[in-house]
């Protein structure tokens, strides 16, 4: 295989390691029924009129399997944060106790269940879509590298190759999926 059908192979594989990993990322953000940080990543908090990740202005802990404690640097964030915490629509309800928030993670219901795996089931679709997005456009790359010399048996094979890496990021979906939905299905 030529040094340039070689690139586009590791473009392309590096490309569909970060699409797993975002997909991996995304998975992350949807509850399973136990309090997990990770849920109030994409909250911002109004900080002196700059929107500003939760993380950049407390601490996130889970003391235990149904509750998150956000713990402000600042008392005077303690509004703020409960404010956007009720307005991200997580079905969660913070409590403010003047020192902390607490959110109490309440266990899910059967159809609540089947509604985070029917999403789960999105994420794990957009990120098998962007990797074939990836296959597509690493394949025309591949195509266009005959104008460059590169010979008609060689850009099969790096087509060929192209097809391995899409079926094993696939693959690598579709096991971040099932171990999501066994996640939100437990009891």
């Amino acid at each position: 295989m030529s040094e340039l059908i070689k690139k586009q192979v590791n473009d392309a594989k590096a490309l569909m390691e970060k699409a797993v990993d975002h997909t991996d990322n995304e998975l992350l953000k949807i509850r399973a029924g136990k309090a997990n940080p990770a849920m109030l990543d994409d909250i911002t908090v109004d900080y002196y009129g700059t929107p500003t990740p939760l993380s950049q202005v407390g601490n996130v802990n889970t003391p235990d399997a149904r509750t998150i404690v956000v713990q402000p640097w600042e008392k005077s964030l303690l509004n703020p944060i409960e404010k956007a915490i009720k307005d991200a629509n997580l079905g969660v309800n913070p409590t403010n106790d003047g020192t902390i928030i607490r959110i109490n993670v309440p266990p899910l219901t059967e159809e609540r269940r089947r509604d985070l795996v029917k999403k789960a089931k999105g994420e794990v679709e957009s990120g098998k879509i962007a990797i074939r997005n990836i296959r597509k456009d690493a394949n025309e790359k591949i195509k266009k590298l005959k104008s460059e010399g590169v010979s008609e048996d060689e850009i099969k094979t790096g087509e060929a190759e192209i097809q391995k890496l899409t079926d094993s990021y696939i693959a690598k979906c579709d096991v971040l999926s099932e171990a999501k939905e066994k996640d939100i299905m437990t009891v």
